[in-house]
């Protein structure tokens, strides 16, 4: 093996290690705002730090490649795509951790059920799961084509947020004693929604790293 391959396998390593970490921050987080689960949530702010940790790490490895081996075509498109992604899903951890601070801080019960369904909170959440977990799969195995569904499965993420304010708008009319935590829980619902942005992100700079096909800023 090549040293330069070596070199790009041990980066990869360690970039899926950091995917695995968030993946896992996001899945605790949204089983914690579904249960209300506090240890869970204070689980999810603990490990925050360790998430910070490994893109610490990713980077470091990425920029001694390049400093290394000046790499050139598909392996610069390789190492600048895992900087932009190392930076989104250090992101979508902030956003996990957001989420298990509303549920340590301010849900005191688990969510009224009639307005978690109108929501389609549930919809959200393993959307936003399912998409993390295909991009992740995408990147293994170099597949654009599996980029382009993840986008499109932002699309439906992003038709749900379009719904959301009219919806706890009424629900707040009929119970004004839940002004507070509701509007609380529509930070939520943003952060929900931008992790669905970041893994868009994701696909679009697997795509630049196997395609070398730009999608950014382009109009759908």
């Amino acid at each position: 093996m090549k040293h330069t391959e070596k070199e790009l396998k041990e980066l990869k390593t360690h970039h899926i290690e950091m995917w695995n970490l968030v993946q896992n921050q996001v899945s605790k987080a949204f089983d914690a705002l579904r249960r209300a689960d506090k240890e869970l949530a204070r689980e999810v702010i603990a490990r925050e730090r360790i998430v910070n940790a490994q893109e610490l790490v990713v980077d470091h490895h990425c920029e001694n490649f390049i400093a290394l081996f000046a790499p050139v075509a598909i392996d610069l498109r390789f190492v600048i795509a895992l900087l932009k992604i190392t930076n989104n899903l250090e992101r979508i951890g902030d956003f996990a951790k957001g989420i298990a601070g509303f549920v340590l801080y301010r849900q005191n019960k688990p969510m009224d059920a009639d307005l978690f369904a109108r929501l389609q909170l549930e919809a959200m959440m393993t959307t936003s799961e399912k998409m993390l977990q295909m991009a992740r799969e995408a990147l293994i195995n170099e597949d654009s084509v599996l980029c382009g569904k993840v986008l499109n499965m932002d699309d439906s993420i992003d038709r749900i947020n379009e719904q959301v304010v009219p919806v706890m708008a009424d629900y707040i009319s009929n119970n004004s004693v839940a002004i507070q935590e509701t509007m609380y829980l529509y930070a939520v619902i943003r952060r929900i929604e931008r992790i669905g942005d970041r893994v868009s992100n994701i696909a679009e700079d697997i795509v630049f790293f196997v395609d070398a096909k730009e999608l950014r800023h382009q109009k759908k």
